[in-house]
């Protein structure tokens, strides 16, 4: 375990989550400026007030899969009207691999090669590359430190942006 007493530069990509202290597992999520609820169902202890944290992770992929999608159409002129992504996440145990559906639905006066190629701009959303190849998880420790209200850097829209390459319409 780190030194209590560490402190570290504040991370202004970071996402603050603390206890309520209502409820067992409500937490508040603080994400550049929005606030808001995570918890468990009611089911299972929780006062069912959010979403719990496998939602929040599907919820990542599908904002991310859509964001994507709607800036790469846009990049090329495309005539993408709406974009919506349905994500489910099923794992049949602690140990086992994580699996993520993605159901995806575009409309839009789009031929079916413009089609194809958004589902391959789909496979290259920061987030299905985040969990395709996995991460490292580092903890530390450290001394509490006021909240920042900074805007953060932006990282996953450069992100995004990459994903879509450097092709112009």
């Amino acid at each position: 375990m780190a030194d209590s007493s560490t402190t570290t530069a504040p991370d202004m990509d970071a996402i603050q989550v603390h206890e309520t202290g209502a409820g067992l597992f409500q937490v508040e999520i603080q994400a550049r400026g929005a606030r808001f609820l995570a918890d468990e169902p009611v089911a299972f202890g929780g006062m069912g007030s959010g979403p719990d944290p496998y939602d929040l992770l599907a919820s990542a992929l599908g904002a991310c899969t859509t964001m994507t999608l709607r800036l790469y159409a846009r990049r090329k002129g495309w005539p993408l009207e709406s974009v919506s992504v349905r994500v489910s996440h099923a794992r049949a145990s602690l140990n086992a691999r994580d699996s993520f559906t993605r159901e995806v639905i575009v409309t839009g006066d789009l031929d079916e090669t413009q089609k194809t190629r958004l589902a391959e701009i789909a496979d290259r959303c920061p987030v299905h590359q985040t969990l395709d190849r996995g991460a490292d998880v580092v903890t530390h420790f450290v001394a509490p430190v006021p909240a920042t209200q900074e805007t953060g850097t932006g990282l996953h829209m450069r992100h995004m942006s990459e994903a879509c390459g450097s092709e112009r319409a």
